[in-house]
Order: structure tokens, then sequence, then C-alpha cells
């Protein structure tokens, strides 16, 4: 083993050994090269002050050399925000200005020890990194059984870990916490768990409320004190967008410090709640950990990030960070906020509104982008391909009865075009299968 990485994992052992039990193989091997091309540009950069013939990039008149027909459209920018490579870890001002974000938003943090959030390529990203560093094939990854399929493809395939599904809801249509606690205990003999937490969640657009919060902690907590070391993963892709009364916070904060077999990590990013999904985004910040795990944790980050992308997207940091540091970014965004809300509470009038009979119910909702329809009647692929041929509209199936609905991309005064237009295939495939079944 690298000496780097075995002098990371001694750190990590000794103020933290409960974590360095959580590390997969690659974790334990993995690490940032203090000596190398990027160390050694970083020190040529502050003090090279003659010639620096390090990096990679070119130069022109002391500026990164660029075409004029790029600048020409990015001309509110200076060129050495744009050009040059970002840092492995990020922008340090923009890491610096989202850790303010983050803790203004989520004052549960506030006494805890986190790191500073490194930038990713967005949010898959950021879980992407979570499974090389934690998951090993045969890890158990527990998350409700309605999820964002990539999880599969992140911790399953690509690492070999086992999802362990829940119901999301329980008998009164709340989080199941229940159930994640059986699912988390059930992994005692393997020692080790991985739990995903994604709120608003994708599907559905649920997110608990307060005391489902609570019980989701003590959950997590029982299973712990019961031996288990559980990384628990808060993917706050949707945060911010809470339209009703539920949590309007992240539960990483009330993870930090739970237990010492608990590291909570929160993934995160600009993709959705800022409404810059194509800019690629994201970042991950590691809690609960002494300062010296911590610092341990995001050198092996930057590994893995030097390993795969090398470093992010320079321009579209730079858009963030200017963003997020204007006057004007707290009202646009509240403006944004009302729209998406306003169109929730129109899907929910609608729904409720007795107007389609009983060919559905709705899984409950109040947050995100989405919401489910569960069909009573008819199979969710079948009416899929329904609205797409006959309709002209599209819809996620998932599984026999559910379908989902993105009402984020979808105008207010449209809303009930569009849920009439899924009533009536659903009555098409109906009254297709009752002629099928009459012959």
């Amino acid at each position: 083993m690298n000496p780097l990485a075995q002098q990371l994992n001694d750190t990590i052992s000794r103020e933290s050994p409960s974590i360095a039990r959580m590390l997969s193989e690659l974790g334990k091997a993995i690490y940032f090269p203090k000596v190398g091309i990027l160390s050694q540009s970083a020190e040529a950069k502050q003090k090279a002050k003659l010639y620096n013939a390090t990096i990679g990039i070119a130069t022109e008149q002391g500026k990164p050399m660029h075409l004029q027909v790029i600048q020409d459209k990015l001309s509110a920018y200076d060129p050495k925000d744009l050009y040059e490579y970002a840092p492995p870890a990020g922008k340090p001002e923009l890491r610096a200005i989202w850790r303010d974000k983050m803790l203004k938003e989520n004052p549960s943090i506030a006494g805890h020890q986190i790191s500073l959030p490194i930038v990713t390529n967005a949010l898959t990203h950021g879980l992407s990194i979570v499974a090389d560093l934690f998951a090993d094939a045969g890890d158990a990854v527990v998350l409700p059984e309605k999820n964002w399929e990539n999880y599969e493809l992140t911790f399953g395939i690509r690492r070999g870990a086992v999802m362990v599904e829940y119901p999301l809801y329980d008998e009164q249509g709340k989080f199941n916490a229940a159930g994640l606690r059986e699912a988390l205990l059930a992994q005692k003999d393997k020692g080790k768990a991985i739990v995903v937490l994604n709120f608003p969640n994708n599907p559905t657009g649920y997110t608990p409320g307060a005391e489902e919060g609570r019980a989701i902690v003590a959950a997590i907590k029982d299973a712990a004190e019961a031996g288990i070391h559980i990384v628990v993963v808060t993917d706050d892709a949707y945060f911010g967008l809470f339209f009703e009364d539920s949590l309007h916070e992240s539960l990483f904060g009330q993870l930090c410090g739970l237990h010492e077999r608990v590291l909570p990590i929160k993934v995160d990013g600009a993709t959705k709640e800022d409404y810059v999904w194509g800019f690629r985004v994201g970042f991950i910040t590691y809690g609960g950990a002494p300062e010296a795990t911590l610092a341990a944790l995001e050198q092996k980050t930057l590994g893995i990030i030097r390993a795969t992308i090398s470093s992010g997207p320079h321009p579209s940091q730079t858009f963030v960070l200017d963003a997020l540091k204007s006057p004007l970014f707290e009202r646009q965004k509240a403006e944004k906020f009302a729209i998406m809300k306003s169109r929730a509470n129109k899907v929910k009038q609608l729904l409720d509104s007795g107007k389609y009979g009983d060919e559905w119910e709705y899984y409950p909702f109040n947050s995100g982008y989405f919401m489910c329809l569960k069909l009573k009647t008819v199979e969710a692929e079948a009416v899929r391909q329904r609205l797409l041929e006959a309709y002209g509209v599209g819809t996620i199936a998932l599984g026999s009865t559910d379908l989902r609905v993105a009402f984020s991309c979808i105008e207010e005064p449209q809303l009930e075009d569009l849920f009439d237009r899924i009533h009536k295939a659903v009555l098409d495939v109906k009254a297709a299968g009752a002629v099928q079944a009459g012959k």
C-alpha cells in the first residue's frame, strides 16, 4: 500500500476507529498524491514569479489562451475564471460560500464538526464517491423501495453492493422508520450498512415531518448501538423545495455526532435547487468526526476525483459562485420557489377534486419536483404507452402500478389538461382490457 494511503488510514484508525471499519478496500487504498503534477504546480503558482512551466495549459499575454469566438459569449467573466483548471476540490471561494449557505439553511449543523464542502460534478458524482470509498461487494445499501434507479447502478452494478429495500410509507402514509430500523438491524451479522436518505424523495416528492425525522434518527442510532457501522448519505438533491409542514432541513445536522459508529455524508448541489441542471455543480460534505478524520477523508475524496475526472468544470463553478454572491439571488430563487409550490398545490387540488373517480390514488407528497399516482385497475406501463401514442404525454412507469409525474416541468394552467389526458389513457387501457377479457 502506498505510504500516503497508509498514513491516512492510520489517522482515521487513531481518531475514528469505527469510521476506519467503514472504508472499502478502494477507500483504504486511495490517496491524493502529495508529490505530483498538481502539488508541484500549486507550489510553482505561489513561488515561480518569473516562469511557471508546470501545468498543461497554454497562456498568452499573461492570461489563459482562449478562442475569441468563445470569450465573446462569456465576456462578463475574466478568462482566468473560465479556462484554467479548477482545483480538484473546487474553487475555494465557492466551497466557503456553499458552507455558509448550508449552515444558514440548516441550523441543526451548528456546533458540529464538518468538512469544507468539496465540489463534485453534480450529485451522481458525489454518490459515486461515497460508493467508491465505502461500498464493497456484498455490503448492504438500505433504502426505501421507492427510489432513484441510479442508486442501483452506482452502488450495485459499479461496486457490487446489495440493495436492501423497505416500504417507504407506513400504514398511516408516513415515513416507515420502523421498516428502516428493521432493515438496518438485519445487517447485524455484516456489521456494516450504507443508508441512503433522499428528501424530497424521487420519485414520490415526499419529505418527512419533524416527528418522522426524529424516528429516522432514532432508528439509525438503535442500529449503531447494536454494533452496526453505518454510513448515512443524505441525498439532498431537491433541498429547499419544501411546500408544506415537513422538515425544512437536511437530517445531516441531526446525524452529526449521533454515534461513533455513524458517519453522515451530505451530498447536495446547485443542480436542482438553483435550477442549473446542466452546470453539474454539486458538493460532498462529511460530518460528525474529529477534524483529523475529516481532513483524511477529504484527501481520499480528492484521490477519487483525481483518478476519475481530475477536477470539475471551472466555468460552471464560476457561474454558480457569481450567482450566490449576487444581491438578486435570494429574491429570484424565492420567485421560482413560489411557482413550484403553486404547481404542487394545483396538482393536489386536482387530485382531491373527485374529478378522476376511483381509477387511482396518489402517494403522499409535499415537496420537490415529482408526485406518483398508484393506478388501481391497469398496468402503469400500458398507460405510459397509451399516453405517448394517443395523447402526446410522457410519464414514467415504475413497477406495475406507479406512474411518476413531474409537475416541475408543466405550466400551472396546463396541469388540468395533463391529468385529464392521464385519466383518459387509464380509461382507454381499462376498456381495452375489458374487450380482451370478453373475447
